[in-house]
């Protein structure tokens, strides 16, 4: 069986406020577990008006505290943005309260502009460039080793799984030397899937967390009853990512009708980079289209991202993604 697990941005819609964004998302979360998903991850962005999920950490311990057997996790920190001692006591912190759920995926991209990542008081430069070592530096302060001269407290001896993030050949790299689990971020930056996944998997040195590679892939699902319906949903997503990437953020927008056909050549080619790993339709266009992904990249897991203007249809995609996985299993 491939586990599905569900990656929030905890959007924030037009009209609507964080708060609401937070009770969105535990609700999903809370449903996601009744549905069978794995794990529910959340990401760090900053700066960026239709994502309310800036305070990771947070968050995590709110979705956390409100579910009882789904893996809760980040999906991803963005690790420049932190010293390693502090990422260590915030998980060490989830770990204790809520022993064996918590997953920490780790980023090497500011997830921000770089005005904001400067307003986060850390130096670009040189902070992206030590990733590796805050990497290795924060795996040290999970250790139980007693020699250390700064331990994390809470944090030292707690099996905290780390996992690395990215959509880079650089990524799938340190993963493998590492030896630890790789989410690709397919669902918006899928250029260089197939490369990374076969870097990896090729490169994978067995370590004490991980025996053998481990793939997990981001997935755009949108389904609903009819193809019409997913498609229309989805131009949510399809307007903020133009607008994103013209350096206009904007809070999720509600779905219009006809989008694609009202944007120029370039933005449709952009959109059609972007989201060439999701799968819009119904049901029955759906599933084979899952079912294509899964058997070309062999991924050991998906995480499936739904970003759905209505909350009620954005929890019925997740359910017909669900029914479909136990249909496929």
């Amino acid at each position: 069986m491939i586990p599905f697990s569900i990656l929030d941005l905890s959007p924030i819609t037009e009209g609507g406020d964080a708060a609401q964004s937070f009770r969105n998302t535990l609700d999903l979360a809370q449903h996601g577990e009744r549905w069978g998903y794995r794990r529910f991850w959340l990401a760090e962005h900053h700066g960026i008006p239709g994502i309310a999920s800036a305070a990771t950490a947070v968050l995590i311990g709110h979705v956390a505290g409100g579910t009882s057997t789904i893996r809760v996790g980040a999906g991803g920190v963005m690790l420049p943005n932190h010293s390693p001692l502090v990422i260590a006591e915030q998980f060490g912190t989830l770990e204790s309260l809520y022993p064996g759920r918590i997953d920490l995926g780790l980023g090497r991209a500011p997830g921000s502009d770089q005005l904001t990542a400067r307003a986060l008081r850390r130096n670009l430069a040189s902070d992206a460039d030590q990733f590796p070592q805050d990497v290795v530096e924060l795996m040290n302060y999970f250790s139980d080793t007693k020699n250390l001269a700064v331990r994390a407290v809470p944090g030292a001896g707690l099996n905290i799984p780390i996992w690395i993030l990215g959509s880079s050949l650089f990524g799938a790299q340190l993963a493998a030397a590492l030896g630890l689990p790789y989410a690709f971020a397919s669902h918006f930056a899928p250029a260089q899937m197939m490369q990374a996944i076969n870097l990896y998997r090729s490169t994978f040195r067995p370590s004490l967390q991980l025996e053998k590679p481990y793939v997990m892939l981001g997935f755009n699902v949108f389904v609903a009853e009819t193809d019409d319906e997913a498609q229309f949903l989805a131009t949510s997503t399809q307007q903020a990512f133009v607008n994103l990437r013209s350096g206009h953020p904007i809070r999720l927008p509600p779905p219009v009708h006809d989008y694609l056909n009202r944007i120029d050549p370039r933005e449709r080619a952009l959109l059609d980079q972007i989201l060439s790993c999701a799968a819009i339709g119904s049901r029955d266009t759906v599933k084979p289209m899952l079912i294509k992904f899964i058997e070309q990249t062999q991924a050991d897991e998906l995480m499936i991202t739904s970003q759905v203007f209505d909350h009620s249809a954005r929890l019925r995609s997740y359910e017909i993604t669900a029914e479909i996985r136990n249909e496929l299993n």
